[in-house]
């Protein structure tokens, strides 16, 4: 285990001033060395505890709480003076009424911080586990717009190169292909029969070059309703080298080769 993974477990307890003196004096001669990795995850836990300070119950504890500490406190109290001497007895009776309630309420503090120090680290936690979805969230959402954004760039740019797909058999529909040299290739369609669940559509470029063996590109299964809707970044030709497009179906996961015959193909407009 390394010095950093050592104190990281501690670091959260440090910001909330929660570790007894000498877990916490070693703590500060760890940050002392410079360790990056536990300084900066005590700026983390201490922005956290400044962000959350709000969110702290409020200082009076609850009357339960209070109830349940009090019977704790009497019940040792009443056990010790069973187990004590006589001599020790009179020494204890001899102990002023205001000192036990002291001790009481000493324990009563020390109990109620641990439990306020222990809620406050899950709140921090709970936060840091929002936090983290809230930005995977963001990532997925700025990638989806980013895709929607080259579909709409390749569909309506002058350059793209139209290709219509027609299915060999009639109960079919024909695919669309658009061919952008830059963004990619989008093979679009309505109203597929969706394969068996271990079977996938894949998508082919067939080489210009005689006896060139088709070039595999990406599966993808319709959707529920028989949407069909392709994006392909980076095609394994370019628009001068390809004859035309075709669609085969093969097995979950696609195929170096064909194993089956075309369904749909299209050929690429001046090839």
């Amino acid at each position: 285990m390394s010095g950093a993974d050592q104190y990281r477990a501690l670091i959260e307890a440090y910001a909330l001033g929660s570790l007894d003196p000498e877990e916490r004096a070693e703590v500060a001669a760890h940050l002392e060395t410079g360790c990056d990795e536990c300084n900066e995850a005590l700026a983390e836990s201490r922005w956290l505890v400044s962000q959350l300070a709000y969110l702290a119950p409020e200082s009076e504890p609850s009357d339960m709480l209070r109830g349940r500490l009090m019977q704790t406190v009497r019940a040792e109290a009443n056990a010790a003076k069973a187990q004590a001497s006589p001599a020790s007895s009179r020494a204890t009776s001899a102990i002023p009424l205001w000192m036990w309630g002291a001790v009481a309420a000493a324990l009563l503090f020390a109990f109620y911080n641990a439990y306020e120090a222990r809620s406050l680290q899950k709140t921090i936690h709970g936060l840091q586990d929002s936090l983290t979805a809230q930005v995977r969230s963001q990532q997925e959402t700025a990638q989806q717009l980013a895709l929607t954004r080259r579909e709409a760039l390749i569909l309506t740019d002058p350059a793209s190169v139209k290709i219509a797909m027609p299915a060999g058999r009639k109960d079919l529909p024909v695919l669309q292909a658009t061919w952008h040299q830059e963004l990619g290739i989008i093979v679009s369609g309505q109203k597929l029969p969706v394969p068996p669940g271990n079977r996938t559509l894949q998508l082919w470029l067939i080489p210009k070059a005689a006896g060139a063996k088709p070039m595999p590109s990406l599966t993808l299964r319709p959707d529920a309703d028989g949407k069909f809707d392709l994006l392909v970044a980076t095609p394994p030709d370019s628009q001068s080298g390809t004859k035309a497009l075709a669609i085969t179906e093969e097995p979950d996961g696609g195929s170096p080769q064909p194993t089956t015959a075309a369904i749909w193909v299209g050929a690429v407009a001046g090839q």
